[in-house]
């Protein structure tokens, strides 16, 4: 019926209505995600990270159990930190607000120890298929660690120690170091010939005895390893951490401006002189990863020291350029694009008048024979009447002359037969 058609009309008007105004609500009932994670606007990535590894700690469902206010204030602070993590996002953020951050796309940091066994394997095969998913540590590993519960096993400055390590769990390691090479810097690495997925972790030490983590950085393939480092040199390092590749697929211009936006730096840039405590976490999501780590003093590369400074020197002085090449490039590209669509339009106008024309041409000999009045149809008619009957008037007089002409003949071929000739019989011959 036409009135159930309307009210059904109305109906879904007025949810979609109720759905906006729902959604609006929403976007300004949630709190800021600096304020979430309680850290300043100016706040480092390395800050936001610290932080944000804190409360997920504390509030984690793992040592909460069903208490539903610490499980919403786990994904509050989860979501913030997915916003505030990924430089793109923060900038929206900071210039649009929530209004700008698509909040049901937002990738997690998943922490894999807390998933059952049917959602580690589908994890397990979309990492395999080539998508991108961040893991974090497990809060068990990091609650023990906070605990002083973990053994820790004495790593000698300039010794690699090769080993395993199960998945979601951590081996400790601690290494002294003198004033002298703390002065000269430190590097820790770690690398895996079996290509095996952890995170390299650096714990500072607390008043009771606990250890919170400072640092962590994951693993990437490198050839024919994967491997992960930390650079204490004395001066400010930085990591890079890359883009999204689906978001580079859609906007490949987008991406290049923004490549190097994933390139901050590190919170910690040097160490003291005493014990310090690093970890190997197994990130796979099923196996144990084998790795190699040592911690070596930098003293023998000193050269390479300064190439590291001199290139992320340029590096920094590069990301400034491009964000004012951006507003060039963007400038001169909408001119071009201008350009090109009126070159289209123009060829377009200059292909129809063309056409236009060549249409009008053909007119004058394709078209067929314009048509006569009937009076002068008439008068052409009776003229070719006349012109009939002069014709047959003169072929009948050619006839009779041709008729005569053979009388005649004939009477001169009679005459000729009937000549009298005398002829005397008796004379002979």
């Amino acid at each position: 019926m036409p009135g159930s058609k309307s009210k059904s009309k109305s109906k879904s008007k007025s949810e979609k209505g109720n759905g906006a105004k729902q959604q609006q609500q929403q976007l300004q009932e949630r709190r800021d995600p600096y304020e979430v994670l309680a850290v300043d606007r100016n706040a480092t990535d390395q800050q936001i990270k610290t932080a944000y590894r804190k409360m997920a700690l504390k509030y984690h469902p793992d040592k909460n159990g069903d208490d539903p206010v610490a499980a919403d204030m786990f994904k509050e602070v989860t979501f913030s930190y997915n916003i505030l993590s990924d430089p793109d996002k923060r900038r929206q953020y900071d210039n649009s607000g929530f209004q700008a951050i698509d909040g049901d796309n937002q990738e997690l940091e998943l922490d894999l120890s807390s998933l059952n066994t049917v959602n580690t394997v589908f994890a397990a095969l979309f990492s395999k298929l080539g998508v991108p998913i961040k893991t974090t540590v497990s809060a068990t590993v990091l609650e023990e660690a906070l605990n002083g519960a973990v053994t820790v096993n004495e790593l000698k400055l300039g010794q690699s120690v090769v080993r395993k390590v199960e998945k979601q769990t951590a081996d400790f390691y601690s290494v002294q170091i003198t004033e002298k090479e703390a002065r000269l810097g430190l590097v820790c690495r770690v690398h895996s010939s079996n290509k095996s997925k952890f995170k390299l972790l650096y714990f500072e030490q607390e008043e009771n005895g606990g250890l919170s983590l400072a640092l962590q950085e994951d693993s990437i393939r490198t050839g024919k390893v994967t491997s992960a480092g930390m650079f204490f040199l004395g001066f400010t390092v930085y990591r890079f951490e890359q883009s999204n590749s689906v978001s580079a697929a859609k906007d490949p211009d987008s991406a290049f401006f923004k490549k190097l936006d994933g390139f901050q730096p590190c919170e910690i840039n040097e160490l003291k002189a005493g014990t310090h405590v690093f970890a190997v976490y197994g990130d796979n999501f099923f196996k144990s990863a084998s790795y190699t780590i040592e911690v070596i003093c930098a003293e023998p590369f000193s050269e390479e020291k300064e190439k590291l400074k001199d290139v992320e020197a340029k590096i920094i002085t590069k990301r400034a350029e491009l964000s004012k090449f951006e507003s060039e490039y963007r400038e001169v590209l909408a001119k071009f694009s201008e350009m090109t669509s009126r070159y289209a339009q123009e060829t377009q106008t200059i292909d129809e008048l063309l056409s236009e024309r060549n249409t009008i041409h053909a007119a004058y000999t394709t078209n067929p024979a314009l048509k006569r009045n009937s009076s002068t149809s008439k008068v052409k008619n009776s003229a070719k009447g006349l012109t009939s009957e002069e014709d047959e008037e003169g072929s009948r007089k050619e006839k009779k002359e041709k008729d005569k002409e053979s009388v005649q003949d004939r009477l001169r071929k009679k005459k000729w037969f009937n000549i009298p000739v005398k002829m005397d019989r008796k004379k002979p011959c």
